[in-house]
């Protein structure tokens, strides 16, 4: 359990290590992110919320059970929201945007120079502007103008290209700051002229002061806010929560409002449109049948003074009370057969389905009153989406198609209405004639008096009842309500909504900090070279003989006094080699040195490892088998005339002949490679390679052979049985962890004899160093040495 605890650890400590090692670069990135994020909030610009609170009056509901509506107040019975759906995508319209945009002027703006960067104000701004132009042209416009206060009564102007077209002039003093004008003077700008008053009230209007009036485009504008509006709505509700953001919350509040104003406006003046209708209507009617009244009174009084009728009262006693309730009813049916024909008179002439039907006008049938209400208010659903859209509209053409059928079903039942009055009224009237019959003592001028005084009484009842719906048709304009009852009034918060610091400093701390450990770890996923001996160990399975840290690229090659942690590696490495070799005695230690490809550090392994042996008084000989590319000698800067190559070319020469003094240490000698031949593989499977080596192996106590690199050529393993221990050399942060298997194979398959592994050129900063005890003080160790 401890073993897996620890191997718990060494997982987690491998995990953080190349995080750990990057400490300072990622507090580097977090102290630039916090920095650039304390930049952007001071220059930024904040934006403010405002929210309203509407409830939609739901007028058009028909009425329903009590029971119906507590079960909807409490959630169990669905409402039908499409009236507050409706209303919604009303409210959020272009149109009524554009207007609440054009009554406070927002495409108008002015700014005012802060401590860091301009202020709009939009309350009380320090400058006034008239303009010439028409609202049609003003409101698409699109300028900047920049007026600076020069003194109590001037003022220097500059701006865009479309009012400085119109400003420069001969006749005008220009200034390198603009043009100088004074204040009430008209301006003339590419949409008119303009004439600009201070407002003496404002402290920012002071000499020298700086103002930025900005216009812009309606419809830009109305683009903008119809963006930032947001509208929304509960279920089984009819409260509508409306909020927008703007920089300024004075705006952004009072555009809330307006945009409310506007719209109970708007539902105000649809209303409306229905009762004008009407009046309309019963004014025409009204003018008709009082010219038919004036007819009828005018017979009356010719027929009395004809007749001499001056005491009809005294007449009146012979009618029975039959005659009075007949006559009663005649007159009822009459009016509404009348009253039916103005109406299909009224819905012939206004066919077109975007025309409003008169209401209630007092014909006694409950369908009718019902199919004209329903009318109205698909005509009125209807011209109120045409703002917004076309005839193609789906919604459109199908409220279009109600509408027609309800004509057609209104026309159907007025017929229908008028078809059993008229045979009412002809009963009635058969009625009345067998009445009339039976008063036979009554004259017959009176009879005719009677006649033209009935028709004097259905005018005068008629005409009684148009003026009563005229005048309830007047108070209903007068009292009509708008759609939305206001809850909260628009109100913006003294908080900013965006951006908010919080945020935008741990965003930038996780930014700063998840940056560089984004890199680390892609290069960490990425990077497939071999670094430390742990990568050696997970890939393969090798003795391992030390590492060596990477060399100053001014001293390659260790002294004999030299304390650097590359000298102390290499005694290490020393050390190992005769642990591992401590059975052979009696003659020297063949050490040979590979590596798997070209610049691993094969020779400087060599040269070194050979240099720190002979500093031990050990008789070292260097051989240098690598006849390929020999760099040996470069190394230790001896002529390379004679060597290897020439003793196994020349069965006379001897070993002694192609030895070299190292100049400086009497214990190293060194055999070049000598001349590169055109063949050299076949040159070293001569015999004359193991003669020199038996040749040599009692002068010394170790050889060291430099050889070539396995993974490349086969060179070194025609000779390998030859050695005692072959030092195989990885380079660190260059060779790549899958070419890793050539070594393990080569061990596997016991190619190389008393293979190890030997890391070079570590880099020790992000790891342990070997500088202990040589003038170093360990309790001095800075504070940021820790990983």
């Amino acid at each position: 359990m401890n073993k897996n605890a620890a191997n718990q650890k060494e997982l987690f400590r491998d995990l953080v290590d190349p995080y750990l090692s990057k400490w300072k670069l990622v507090i580097v990135c977090t102290i630039i992110a916090l920095a650039l994020a304390h930049v952007y909030l001071r220059y930024a610009t904040y934006q403010y919320k405002a929210n309203a609170t509407i409830q939609i009056k739901d007028d058009k509901q028909t009425t329903k059970l009590p029971e119906l509506s507590s079960l909807q107040n409490y959630g169990l019975v669905k409402k039908d929201l499409n009236n507050v759906l409706d209303e919604v995508e009303v409210i959020s319209s272009r149109a009524l945007i554009e207007q609440a945009i054009k009554d406070l002027k927002f495409n108008i703006q002015y700014f005012v120079e802060g401590r860091i960067q301009k202020l709009e104000v939009y309350n009380d701004p320090p400058l006034k502007l008239n303009f010439s132009a028409t609202d049609s042209v003003l409101y698409k416009a699109d300028t900047v103008m920049n007026v600076k206060i020069h003194s109590a009564t001037q003022f220097l102007l500059n701006g865009s290209s479309e009012v400085e077209k119109f400003w420069k002039t001969k006749e005008q003093n220009i200034e390198e700051q603009g043009t100088l004008y004074s204040f009430g003077q008209p301006i003339k700008t590419g949409f008119g002229d303009v004439i600009i008053t201070p407002n003496l009230d404002r402290y920012d209007v002071k000499k020298g002061a700086t103002i930025t009036i900005k216009i812009t485009p309606v419809d830009k504008v109305v683009t903008e806010y119809k963006g930032n509006l947001r509208i929304e709505t509960k279920e089984y509700s009819s409260i509508i929560k409306l909020s927008i953001t703007d920089n300024n919350r004075v705006k952004a509040a009072s555009f809330l409002n307006k945009l409310i104003e506007v719209y109970n406006l708007d539902v105000v003046n649809d209303k409306q449109k229905v009762v004008e209708v009407t009046s309309d209507f019963i004014n025409s009617r009204l003018s008709i049948v009082s010219e038919e009244l004036g007819e009828v009174d005018l017979t009356a009084e010719t027929i009395q003074k004809r007749n001499k009728l001056t005491d009809l009262d005294t007449q009146s006693n012979i009618f029975l009370q039959t005659e009075r309730d007949n006559e009663t009813r005649i007159i009822n049916t009459t009016n509404q057969i009348q009253l039916i024909d103005y109406m299909k008179d009224f819905v012939d002439v206004n066919s077109g389905t975007s025309d409003l039907l008169p209401s209630n006008i007092g014909i006694n049938e409950n369908s009718i009153g019902e199919i004209t209400r329903r009318h109205n208010d698909l005509v009125i659903e209807r011209n109120r989406l045409l703002k917004h859209s076309s005839e193609k509209n789906p919604t459109v053409v199908n409220l279009t198609n109600q509408i027609n059928e309800l004509k057609g079903n209104l026309n159907q039942n007025l017929n229908n209405i008028k078809s059993s009055n008229q045979i009412t009224l002809e009963g009635l009237y058969e009625k009345g004639n067998r009445i009339s019959g039976q008063i036979y003592t009554a004259p017959k001028k009176q009879r005719q008096f009677r006649d033209t005084q009935r028709q004097q009484n259905i005018k005068e009842s008629l005409y009684l009842y148009l003026l009563q719906k005229r005048e309830e048709a007047a108070i209903s304009h007068g009292i009509s309500s708008p759609n939305a009852k206001i809850v909260d009034n628009g109100h913006a918060g003294g908080k900013p909504v965006a951006p908010i610091p919080a945020i935008i400093y741990l965003s930038a701390l996780i930014l700063g900090a998840s940056l560089p450990i984004g890199f680390i770890y892609l290069f960490q996923l990425l990077d497939t070279k071999v670094h430390t001996i742990k990568d050696i160990k997970k890939n393969i399975d090798v003795p391992y003989l030390g590492d060596i840290p990477k060399s100053n690229k001014r001293k390659k090659l260790i002294s004999k006094v030299d304390y650097s942690a590359r000298a102390e590696a290499f005694r290490m490495v020393r050390t190992n080699i005769d642990f591992m070799l401590q059975n052979i005695t009696g003659r020297a230690k063949i050490i040979f040195v590979t590596s798997t490809t070209s610049q691993e550090g094969k020779s400087h392994t060599s040269i070194n490892l050979a240099s720190s042996l002979s500093f031990s008084e050990k008789k070292v000989l260097l051989v240098e088998t690598d006849i390929r590319v020999p760099k040996a000698t470069n190394y230790l800067k001896i002529k390379n005339d004679v060597g290897v190559t020439n003793f196994i070319g020349n069965k006379e020469l001897k070993p002694s002949d192609v030895t070299s003094k190292i100049e400086g240490n009497e214990y190293l000698d060194i055999i070049p490679s000598g001349t590169i031949p055109p063949n050299p593989s076949e040159l070293l499977m001569s015999d004359r390679v193991g003669e020199l080596f038996e040749a040599v192996k009692n002068e010394y106590d170790y050889i060291i052979v430099d050889t070539a690199a396995v993974g490349l050529v086969t060179d070194t393993l025609l000779y390998s049985q030859y050695a005692d221990m072959f030092v195989y050399v990885v380079r660190a942060n260059y060779i790549d962890k899958r070419q890793l298997h050539i070594a393990q194979t080569m061990y596997t398959e016991k190619r190389l004899p008393n293979m190890a592994i030997l890391l070079n050129a570590v880099d020790y900063k992000k790891g342990i160093n070997y500088s202990y005890g040589y003038g170093k003080n360990p309790s001095k160790k800075r504070w940021w040495k820790f990983s």
